[in-house]
C-alpha cells in the first residue's frame, strides 16, 4: 500500500512538473501580424520595390526572411471567397463562420478569440490597426456581432474587453453624437464610448490633435491606453510619406506597434498583440499598386519592431505573420506587346497620392467647381501627370483617359442606379488612371474584390516550427493557442458549407450581398 502511494505521488509530481515545464516553455510575448488582402504577389511586389528603393539586390522584407512559412487556405463557411469578417474570425477564433460575422459561429453563438483567451490566461493584450478599430479584422479579435457593419455596437464591446492597448483609427464610432470636442461622429446616440474607456481605466488619445501627446506618452504599469487618431481609417502610407510638414504626419504602423510594446511591457506580465496592416486590402481593391506596396512595406517596418524585440528575447517570443485573404487577383509581368518577361516598378516612383482617398472623387469635385468641360479635362490631365506620373502618354493612353472623363461627364446627369461605376462604386477616371499606371509597371489586376487563392504565413521564435506546409486559416490561432497554453472555445468543428455540394455554384446568399472588404 505504501509503495502504491509513493508511486501515485511520484506520478503526480511528474505530471505537475511536466505541466509547469509546458507553461514555462510557452512564449511570454506573441506578435500576430495580419496583412489584410496581403497575398503572395503583394508580398513579392513589395520586396522587389524595396530592393529597387534601397538599391540593394539582397534586400528582403523582414517577414520574408523568417525560417518557417506556410500556404494558407481562406474560404469561409458559406463561400469559397471570404470577406474580412469571416476571414478575421477564422484567424482570431479558429473556426469558420459566415461572411459578415464577427467573433460568432454560423449559428450566431459567440466564440472565444485568441486575444480573449490570452487575456483570461493573464496576458496583457493589444490591438493595433491602420483601419478603424471597429473594422472587420480588429473587431474579430475584440467583439462579437453577426453584422460587421454594426460598428457602434462593436465599439462598446471593445470598451468592455479589458484589453490593455488599442491603437488605430475610427474615433467616429466611439465619440458621442453631440460630443463637446466637435469631433466627427457616426453614432446615432449620445453614448460616449470614449468615456466608457476612461471609466475602465484607459489613458485616452482621441482625435488628430492627440497624435503629439500619444507620441510623448510614457507607459505606466496598470495604465491601459486607447488611441484613436483618425475619424475613419489611418491615411495611406503614400500620404504619410508625402506630408509636407512633419507635425502633420500621423504615427506609422511601426510607431503604433512600438508604443504597444512599451504599454504592454510596462504591465510586467506576458503579452499578446495583434497588428493589422489593414489598408493593403483597400489599395488592392482600387488597383492602387503604389499604395499596396508602400502599405506592405509599412507593415514590414512594424514586423521589424517585433523582430528587434525578438532578438532581445529569442526564447520567449513568437512572431507570426499572415493574411485574411488576397485582394485584386494581382499578377506581376503583364505583357502588353511582344516585349514581355519584365517588370518596371520605377513607373510607380512618381505616384504621390492614394487612389481611394484622393483620386476616386477628384474628378467629381472638379466637376462641381469647373463647368467648362474642356478646362475640366485639362485640369484632370495635369493632375494625372503631376500626382500619378502619367506623362509622355501614348495615343491609346490618351484615349482611355478621355473616354473615362466622357463617361463621368455623362454620369453627372444620370440617376444613381444608371451611373457607370466599378468595384466599390469607383469612378471611371480613377480606374483608368490606376490601371494605366499599373500597366506601365507591368502589373495586372483580375478583380476589384477578394480572391480564393492561398495566402502566405511566416513565423519565427518559440513554437514557430509549427507554421509550415499547407494549412487552413483556422489552424493558425489553434496552433498559437496550443503554443501559448491558452484555451479557445471547445466546440466541435464541422465541415464548411462552401465545401459541401456548393463548390462550383453561387455560394449561399452571399452573392446577394454588396462587396465587403
Amino acid at each position: 500500500m505504501l509503495r502504491k502511494t509513493i508511486r501515485i505521488s511520484i506520478i503526480t509530481v511528474c505530471i505537475t512538473m511536466l505541466a509547469v515545464a509546458a507553461f514555462a516553455a510557452a512564449p511570454k510575448y506573441v506578435f500576430y501580424f495580419i496583412g489584410d488582402g496581403l497575398g503572395p504577389t503583394q508580398r513579392m511586389a513589395a520586396e522587389y520595390y524595396y530592393k529597387m528603393e534601397t538599391a540593394n539586390p539582397e534586400a528582403k522584407l523582414v517577414m520574408n526572411s523568417f525560417p518557417y512559412s506556410a500556404l494558407v487556405t481562406t474560404f469561409s463557411d458559406n463561400t469559397l471567397v471570404t470577406d474580412s469578417a469571416a476571414g478575421g474570425t477564422a484567424l482570431a477564433c479558429g473556426f469558420k463562420t459566415t461572411n459578415g460575422y464577427i467573433g460568432k459561429l454560423p449559428s450566431g453563438a459567440d466564440i472565444k478569440t485568441i486575444a480573449e483567451a490570452a487575456r483570461d490566461k493573464g496576458y496583457a493584450v493589444g490591438i493595433v490597426t491602420t483601419t478603424r478599430l471597429t473594422h472587420a479584422t480588429p473587431a474579430s479579435f475584440s467583439a462579437h456581432n453577426t453584422d460587421r457593419d454594426a460598428e457602434n455596437a462593436i465599439a462598446v464591446d471593445q470598451a468592455n474587453s479589458k484589453f490593455d492597448y488599442f491603437a488605430g483609427g475610427g474615433y467616429r464610432h466611439f465619440v458621442s453624437k453631440d460630443n463637446a470636442q466637435g469631433l466627427k461622429s457616426k453614432r446615432k446616440d449620445n453614448l460616449d464610448v470614449v468615456k466608457m474607456f476612461a471609466d475602465n481605466g484607459y489613458k485616452l488619445f482621441v482625435g488628430e490633435s492627440a497624435r503629439d501627446g500619444f507620441r510623448a506618452y510614457k507607459a505606466k504599469k496598470g495604465e491601459k491606453v486607447f488611441a484613436s487618431l483618425a475619424a475613419s481609417h489611418i491615411p495611406y502610407e503614400v500620404e504619410r510619406r508625402n506630408s509636407k510638414l512633419e507635425k502633420d504626419k500621423i504615427p506609422a504602423l511601426s510607431e503604433l506597434t512600438e508604443k504597444g510594446v512599451e504599454v504592454l511591457s510596462a504591465q510586467q506580465k506576458p503579452f499578446f498583440m495583434m497588428i493589422e496592416g489593414g489598408r493593403i486590402d483597400h489599395a488592392a481593391h482600387a488597383h492602387d499598386a503604389k499604395s499596396v506596396i508602400l502599405d506592405t512595406l509599412a507593415m514590414d517596418e512594424a514586423v521589424k519592431v517585433a523582430f528587434d524585440f525578438y532578438k532581445k528575447h529569442p526564447k520567449e517570443t513568437l512572431i507570426v505573420t499572415a493574411a485574411d485573404h488576397e485582394t485584386g487577383g494581382v499578377a506581376l509581368g503583364i505583357s502588353l506587346d511582344q516585349n514581355g518577361y519584365f517588370l518596371d516598378l520605377k513607373e510607380l516612383e512618381n505616384v504621390t497620392v492614394s487612389a481611394e482617398d484622393n483620386l476616386d472623387k477628384f474628378y467629381n469635385k472638379l466637376a462641381e467647381k469647373e463647368s467648362d468641360i474642356a478646362k475640366r479635362h485639362e485640369t484632370f490631365i495635369k493632375y494625372a501627370e503631376s500626382k500619378w506620373g502619367l506623362t509622355d502618354r501614348t495615343p491609346s493612353e490618351d484615349k482611355i483617359l478621355n473616354n473615362a472623363m466622357d463617361v463621368q461627364d455623362k454620369n453627372q446627369s444620370l440617376p444613381a442606379k444608371e451611373k457607370v461605376r466599378y468595384g466599390y462604386s469607383y469612378t471611371p477616371t480613377m480606374v483608368a488612371v490606376t490601371d494605366l499606371v499599373s500597366q506601365r509597371a507591368r502589373i495586372f489586376w483580375t478583380s476589384f474584390v477578394h480572391t480564393g487563392t492561398f495566402i502566405p504565413a511566416s513565423a519565427i521564435g518559440s513554437g514557430s516550427e509549427k507554421f509550415s506546409g499547407f494549412i487552413d486559416n483556422t489552424d493558425i490561432p489553434t496552433k498559437i493557442a496550443a503554443i501559448m497554453n491558452v484555451k479557445l472555445s471547445d466546440v466541435k468543428k464541422t465541415d464548411s458549407k462552401a465545401l459541401l455540394g456548393n463548390t462550383f455554384g453561387p455560394q449561399e446568399e452571399y452573392s446577394k450581398i454588396p462587396y465587403n472588404n
